[in-house]
């Protein structure tokens, strides 16, 4: 397939975004056709350059003969650009729905859109320059959509999350700097771009380097201590915060550590240095973290927010082992967390939509007038907790078989973490569905009369995403063989 169509992929959404604002749709249903249309058309080009990619690369602009903003399509960037494009026409259905009372559905949609293209920007990037170029870009299209609301609490999260990211891409800047200028060449390769010639007798500078770099890509990832701008984003409409919390930002970051440690630094370099040991300890504190402050939460977005800080270090804690394996499962949990926490996020806001209710002692009965919202809740629930025969299980079994078959002892600590993870997980998940589904003999559901499930453009993403989880954790050979396929290009 031609490289071109690698532009277009990224293009087309971000062009569409921005002509909404100029097409005098005569309805908000032309409105919602067009985002729809624009999104399957943008998905389906990336379907095909997965299944045909262009065998060279493509220099969108260059600044020098060394830094271009190019794009090229390899196996570690399908796994991202593969998740991006199937949830982003599910999550535009469903914001169709709850968005249908907003004031300003062309501000809303055209940020929408430009977030697609931008983050497929990063998936299809060449190098750390574009990487860099597009992670920023990012940032800067997903604000709009965080300050959405316009209530102090918007503008606060706002300002919080770009604090945080434009820091921790101060971090990220520096390590790019030194990888082109230490480089051997200005693309990624598989095993690292350094010239070990030029590294030697600075070995300590290069590690302090990564760990500066890696925390700066992690912000978006939310590992400790760079995560409580996660939680403050809740206050954005709930399909910015799936996306945010599940798909774009957070998977970014994750994705960007994958590039920054394989194809930058390369692990023969980084294995059993203080550095990888040092992050490691941050990834499984953050995980323990993450689901005890979960488990204290009682605002439900926020609930699942922590739990998304939990499980995004489980991913880190994976690519931080730097073994086949434990990239494996790393991969692994990208994919399966991406279908689990969008379908929580999915349930939650069609708890808010339907019944205003905010709350998880607020949630007392809701699975009796809103049962198939519930009962989708409580499967996506089960998968994070790592029950066998969904993906959560699928995932985390893979980690923990990085862990042991790492040589590091390091890893067994993380082991630990992620059986205390899914404990914590199975209390503050299963406590939500457990008030949903038995309120106790003398509730009153007097009080419950008006609320019901949603409508198929909530319900119909739902079902996709629960029906995935379901394959993904029955079929796990599905899973496995395809990421083996991928980490055998990452380690040759």
């Amino acid at each position: 397939m031609s490289s071109i169509f690698l532009v277009i992929a990224v293009l087309i959404p971000i062009i569409s975004g921005a002509l909404i604002r100029a097409i005098p749709f005569k309805s908000r249903r032309a409105l919602e056709i067009y985002v729809e249309v624009f999104a399957i058309i943008t998905s389906l080009i990336v379907f095909a350059l997965i299944l045909n990619p262009p065998e060279e690369g493509i220099v969108i602009f260059s600044f020098t003969r060394d830094l271009t903003i190019s794009l090229f399509l390899d196996k570690t960037g399908s796994v991202f650009a593969l998740i991006v494009s199937v949830l982003w026409p599910f999550a535009n259905l469903y914001a169709f729905e709850y968005m249908e009372d907003a004031k300003r559905p062309r501000m809303f949609f055209t940020f929408y859109m430009a977030t697609y293209g931008v983050t497929l920007g990063i998936a299809l990037a060449e190098d750390i320059v574009t990487m860099y170029f597009f992670y920023e870009m990012l940032t800067l299209v997903t604000i709009p959509l965080v300050i959405y609301e316009l209530t102090k609490e918007a503008v606060s999260a706002a300002l919080k999350y770009m604090y945080y990211s434009l820091g921790g891409a101060a971090f990220a800047f520096i390590g790019m700097v030194f990888i082109v200028v230490y480089g051997t060449t200005p693309n990624f390769t598989a095993g690292g771009m350094l010239d070990m010639s030029r590294v030697a007798g600075h070995e300590n500078l290069f590690l302090f380097i990564y760990f500066l770099s890696f925390c700066g890509f992690s912000v978006k990832a939310a590992m400790f201590p760079f995560s409580s701008w996660l939680p403050s984003a809740g206050v954005a409409p709930t399909p910015v915060t799936a996306l945010l919390h599940a798909v774009a930002v957070v998977k970014a970051g994750a994705f960007a550590t994958i590039r920054l440690t394989y194809f930058c630094f390369g692990t023969e370099f980084l294995y059993g240095s203080w550095a990888q040991n040092i992050l490691l300890l941050m990834a499984i504190f953050t995980i323990v973290y993450g689901c005890s402050r979960a488990l204290k939460e009682v605002h439900f977005k926020r609930r699942l927010a922590y739990s998304t800080v939990s499980n995004l270090s489980y991913i880190l804690f994976g690519v931080l082992l730097m073994t086949p394996a434990s990239l494996t499962g790393a991969m692994a949990h990208m994919i399966c967390h991406a279908f689990m926490k969008i379908c929580c996020f999915f349930c939650a806001g069609a708890v808010i939509h339907k019944a205003k209710r905010t709350l998880v002692p607020e949630l007392t009965g809701l699975g009796a007038v809103m049962p198939k919202t519930f009962i989708i809740f409580t499967i996506s629930s089960l998968a994070l907790m790592g029950v066998p025969g969904l993906a959560g299980f699928v995932s985390k079994w893979n980690l923990a078989k990085g862990a042991v078959t790492s040589g590091n002892p390091v890893g067994y600590v993380g082991l630990g973490a992620i059986l205390i993870s899914a404990l914590l997980t199975a209390i503050y998940m299963m406590s939500i569905s457990v008030k949903a589904f038995f309120p106790g003999k003398d509730f009153d559901y007097s009080s419950l009369e008006k609320i019901k499930d949603p409508t198929w453009k909530m319900l119909l993403p739902l079902y996709c995403f629960v029906a995935v989880i379901f394959v993904l954790g029955l079929c796990p050979g599905l899973l496995g063989d395809y990421l083996e396929t991928v980490v055998s290009t990452v380690f040759v």
